[in-house]
């Protein structure tokens, strides 16, 4: 005996992503700004005269990627039912990729989901981290691997909050900018060689077309059944390195810059990528002090730790590698000595 139930999906995701000065929004519902001590010290002053909303509560969180755990996502989840939110309630996550990621996934898990807002202010944030919809946390086990799809409803790009971002957050930013420009738009990466991001006309511009970038994969494929994986360009290696060291060496933008080298040499290996191009990529990246070299410790266990990225499967490893510059392959049909002879150029001598 067989009962059908046909579901059908219809209901419409599409969200805009703005790139301004922060708007005035007025909420009629509850609303929980999620922040960490650092963006609260610096911008939740400047936030909170933009916003006004039934009821609104603040949950401020420690700053940092090794706070990206359970504990941070039972502080949002207690806050919300503390104060009684319910379904019609609202997130707005206001800080870097770390609580965007912690945010929409206790929205997409607070009473079965919840609406969420991001206000990205970090530059990786802002051009990756807060457009797409993944969500997430970190266990010891690896980088991500706990979390959802859950879109958000809006999300407000405010180039004013990149004023008080550190030097070295903001290489890290880049180096999610160049990702997309190395994998999907060759006219991009020449953009950016020649490129004065010190420049706010010409960093809203490379912001811009990141997003574009971006949201144009995104809505090709919103769960990563294809083409969007290949986003993850630099992140099979770096995710492995950000575990390696506690997450507390390397931000998340510097482990994928590194992520982006040892790629580049796999795709060199197999002719995929000349040596010129590589290194045109690799020039990029230390000229925003991102970087690019890693010692492995034990290449047996950097190897193994590969199984653990959400694209490979129990026998076969997945990687983003680049054709060239502006194009992108995904595959699983890379020998294991060809993994073996890339790790093995960066082991510790």
């Amino acid at each position: 005996m067989q009962v059908h139930i046909g579901l059908k999906k219809v209901i419409d995701n599409s969200y805009d992503i703005t790139i301004d000065t922060l708007p005035k929004l007025h909420f009629d519902t509850k609303i929980a700004v999620v922040t960490n001590s650092t963006v609260s010290a610096l911008h939740l002053e400047y936030l909170l005269t933009k916003i006004s909303a039934k009821e609104l509560h603040v949950v401020t969180l420690k700053d940092g990627e090794e706070y990206k755990n359970q504990e941070s996502i039972d502080t949002i989840l207690n806050s919300l039912f503390e104060h009684r939110f319910n379904r019609k309630s609202m997130i707005i996550a206001f800080g870097g990729g770390v609580i965007g990621d912690m945010s929409g996934y206790a929205a997409s898990i607070y009473q079965r989901g919840i609406d969420f807002i991001q206000i990205p202010t970090t530059l990786l944030s802002q051009v990756d981290a807060s457009v797409g919809g993944k969500t997430g946390m970190n266990n010891s086990y690896g980088k991500n691997l706990v979390g959802a799809f859950h879109q958000p409803r809006a999300v407000y790009i405010d180039p004013y909050f990149l004023t008080t971002l550190p030097q070295r957050e903001f290489g890290a930013g880049f180096a999610e900018i160049l990702k997309m420009a190395v994998t999907f738009n060759k006219e991009f990466f020449e953009f950016l060689e020649t490129a004065e991001l010190n420049k706010p006309e010409v960093l809203q511009e490379a912001i811009k077309r990141a997003v574009q970038t971006k949201a144009k994969v995104v809505a090709e494929d919103e769960k990563e059944q294809g083409i969007r994986a290949a986003l993850n360009y630099g992140h099979t290696f770096g995710h492995v390195i950000e575990n390696e060291t506690a997450y507390k060496k390397f931000l998340h933008g510097e482990a994928v810059a590194i992520g982006m080298v040892m790629a580049n040499e796999m795709a060199v290996k197999m002719n995929y990528m000349s040596q010129k191009e590589a290194q045109r990529v690799k020039s990029l990246l230390e000229k925003y002090n991102l970087p690019t070299t890693y010692s492995i410790k034990d290449v047996k266990v950097f190897y193994e730790a590969f199984f653990l990225d959400k694209k490979s499967s129990d026998s076969a490893i997945t990687f983003i590698l680049p054709l060239g510059i502006g194009d992108v392959v995904i595959t699983d049909k890379v020998e294991t000595g060809t993994i073996m002879c890339v790790l093995n150029k960066f082991m510790d001598k």
